[in-house]
């Protein structure tokens, strides 16, 4: 479970170019559950992510994961529960290493970091099985440099890099006797992708999302995708939660409706 309460970021304080972007924030979010988060520019969405991330620290208010709280961590120190789909497709993999050799990266999430571990070819038989769930022709490319794929094959891969470290049968590096959160963070991952590509993957991310029983925050300024992904959305402005609907109402919303709520 992810809380947060009364999460406030400031940025520039005290100057001509002030932003109150988080203002005394405060949502719960259950294990398993798909939060769609939507609202204008500069409304607060990428610092909410952020701020769960550790990519910044908060001015006030309190972070936890699981009852663990986080508010103090860096962002590194987070990576045990937390995985993140970036909007730019070169940020979520290392371009100069291999296929196989990010896979291996993304597998050490939830682990010390040791340099003796590498990779074998019962490692590549597993990841080349799922990487095959794609469907995009990759598992037979586990040599090719990720620099060379294309924008949507490198957020398929990220995508899948997200659920690796709980389905590898690796030892985590947190007690495994507790159920633990595994946190999926997506900004905008479909928003640099062309349409037809931007509709795979999305479809893909909810399949995983279902098939893994991911914890997610989506942030989308595509309306379409906010009705048709997620059991909960969430609407902000000026760093405030304006709307919040769960599975039941946010099932009878309608396009027109969701317009509107941004004034159309």
């Amino acid at each position: 479970m992810i809380e947060l309460q009364q999460v406030s970021k400031t940025y520039n304080r005290n100057t001509a170019n002030e932003v109150k972007a988080l203002r005394g924030i405060s949502l719960t979010i259950m294990p398993g559950e798909f939060v769609v988060i939507v609202g204008s520019n500069g409304s607060g969405k990428s610092s909410l992510l952020n701020a769960v991330a550790g990519s910044i620290h908060v001015d006030a208010g309190k972070i936890s994961i699981d009852g663990n709280e986080i508010t103090h961590l860096k962002e590194y120190q987070r990576s045990r529960w937390i995985a993140r789909i970036f909007q730019n497709p070169l940020m979520g993999t290392a371009p100069e290493l291999t296929i196989l050799e990010n896979f291996r990266l993304a597998s050490l999430r939830t682990r010390p970091k040791k340099l003796f571990i590498g990779t074998n070819e019962k490692f590549r038989k597993k990841i080349q099985e799922k990487i095959s769930l794609l469907n995009l022709g990759l598992e037979n490319k586990t040599d090719q440099l990720m620099g060379t794929l294309s924008g949507g094959q490198r957020q398929a891969l990220t995508l899948l890099m997200a659920v690796i470290p709980t389905q590898l049968n690796e030892r985590p590096q947190y007690d495994t006797s507790q159920k633990q959160t595994n946190l999926l963070l997506m900004d905008e991952p479909a928003a640099a992708l062309d349409p037809k590509t931007s509709d795979l993957l999305m479809n893909l991310a909810g399949k995983m999302i279902r098939e893994f029983h991911l914890t997610t925050l989506f942030i989308t300024h595509q309306l379409k995708d906010a009705l048709a992904y997620g059991d909960r959305l969430i609407l902000m402005q000026e760093g405030k939660i304006i709307n919040d609907l769960h599975k039941a109402e946010k099932s009878k919303l309608d396009l027109n409706t969701l317009y509107n709520w941004f004034g159309g």
